[in-house]
């Protein structure tokens, strides 16, 4: 085993993500980097649930308001981001926590990303066809046949990851290993993940009632004075988009705050369904503290 660990919290945005980091970064008196790929931006703050300036006093969080709305901010430049922020905190700490819930640059990070030529979509749509007709394992006997590396090394029960590398082996006819980023830096720590759940009626209530607060503290305020900048990619999110319709006369601010609410729940459903993917996550609800740090303690002795 080696002797540095990373302690990630993932989950869906309004789960408690923040309040259960920060007290486990408090425990083991270490930092947090964040991977929430927009509260990195100094300028938006309300509209990302940024955390309080007594929350980021508690423990020092990196990648939180560490960019501009202006800079090109993306998985990969997360991903040298991250790394630099760990090999730094390495040195100072055994353990670092690390909170988000932006799975793409999770991955990046972690695994490394995928260059991977566009594919045909005919060729998807025959692979996509095939498994829906012939089930799993036809899935799994065409790629034993034509993409052994991926067999011998892959995830064999993943029927998403199984598709990938069918479709990518009959475009291309390389196994989809071939086209695997190498990881700059080879992981050299331990990792224990934490996903924070909650039932959907409890989150939904969360998300609803962030919202609300949201606006209370002054969101449109805060879009408004960005307004300038509305075709910036970093404003192309939710939040912003559905205040700028309203600041553009397309709905009514009612109407702007119920479709911020819908827009989160969709997201956060996509947020679980990425992180579901990711087999080594336990499950806990954001109240079992002591259950995490049982966990985590039995992990790192």
């Amino acid at each position: 085993m080696s002797t540095k660990t990373i302690i990630q919290v993932a989950g869906p945005t309004a789960v408690g993500k923040t309040a259960v980091a920060i007290q486990l970064a408090q425990w083991l008196n270490t930092e947090i980097i964040s991977f929430d790929s927009r509260q990195c931006f100094k300028e938006l703050n309300i509209g990302v649930a940024r955390p309080s300036e007594s929350e980021l006093q508690a423990v020092p969080h990196h990648f939180i308001a560490s960019h501009s709305i202006h800079d090109k901010v993306d998985a990969a430049s997360f991903a040298a981001y991250a790394q630099d922020q760990l090999n730094q905190l390495f040195e100072r700490y055994a353990v670092v926590v690390m909170v988000g819930g932006t799975g793409l640059y999770w991955k990046a990070f972690y695994e490394g990303l995928d260059k991977i030529p566009a594919i045909d979509p005919a060729i998807r749509s025959q692979v996509i066809e095939g498994y829906q007709k012939n089930g799993l394992a036809w899935l799994q006997e065409q790629v034993l046949q034509k993409d052994p590396l991926f067999a011998s090394t892959g995830e064999m029960k993943n029927p998403q990851r199984l598709m990938r590398a069918l479709e990518v082996i009959e475009a291309t006819g390389q196994s989809i290993f071939s086209y695997r980023e190498k990881r700059e830096h080879p992981v050299t720590f331990d990792l224990i993940s934490i996903g924070l759940e909650l039932p959907r009626p409890q989150l939904i209530e969360r998300i609803n009632t962030r919202v609300n607060n949201m606006i209370q503290q002054g969101l449109v305020e805060e879009v408004k004075a960005l307004y300038p900048f509305s075709s910036l990619n970093a404003l192309q999110t939710v939040g912003y988009q559905e205040i700028f319709a309203f600041l553009n006369q397309l709905i009514s601010v009612e109407q702007a705050i119920e479709q911020i609410k819908i827009n989160t729940r969709q997201y956060a459903k996509r947020q679980m369904t990425w992180f579901r993917k990711q087999a080594e996550i336990q499950w806990f609800e954001p109240t079992q503290l002591g259950a995490i740090k049982e966990l985590i303690k039995t992990r790192l002795h």
